[in-house]
């Protein structure tokens, strides 16, 4: 595996998890991931930050963001992409199945996103390529595809593209484990 100095110890770097509420498999609908895109980039151009990995899966995603210097405030950013997300879906029927409980309504939240989300500070270069691996591995793990080069709701694209990763990455390990899918 080749060494992809992509670690920025200067900086804050961190891989999140967020899931939807009550694990609604809505993200992938075309309404879904262009509010999420419009709201990622809206909030990227008021409070920056890189997208080091990014994957979308129908009930959940994973990513790996490096914050500026000395700027560490993640949970600003989440919450206005989170907010902005559910707003823009607000009329998307497939989005609005899951009714606001109680506590949602109060708070004024949506029924978009668990309230809370899984936020891991990376803390060298072994444990950014660990991390950038389980996000293009996941899919995989999930049954969605036999490799992740067939999930295309990944940056790992964009990798293989800067040749960060070879295009089949992933898939010798599941020839060579003889991993059983259910076929």
């Amino acid at each position: 595996m080749p060494n992809y100095h992509r670690y920025h110890p200067t900086s804050k770097v961190y891989f999140f998890t967020l899931v939807t509420y009550q694990r609604q498999p809505t993200l992938l609908t075309p309404e879904c991931r262009a509010a999420l895109r419009d709201a990622v980039n809206e909030t990227r151009q008021r409070y920056p930050f890189s997208i080091d990995a990014w994957v979308l899966l129908p009930d959940h995603l994973h990513c790996i963001w490096t914050l500026p210097n000395p700027d560490t405030d993640f949970s600003r950013r989440w919450s206005i992409i989170k907010r902005l997300t559910t707003q823009s879906l607000q009329t998307d029927p497939a989005v609005r199945t899951a009714h606001p409980t109680l506590s949602q309504s109060r708070r004024r939240e949506g029924s978009l996103w668990q309230r809370r989300f899984w936020e891991h500070e990376i803390r060298d270069e072994k444990d950014f390529q660990h991390h950038l691996d389980y996000c293009y591995w996941n899919p995989v793990k999930h049954g969605l595809v036999l490799s992740p080069s067939q999930w295309p709701y990944s940056t790992l694209h964009r990798e293989v593209r800067r040749g960060l990763y070879p295009a089949d990455w992933g898939r010798q390990s599941v020839e060579k484990e003889g991993w059983d899918y259910g076929e």
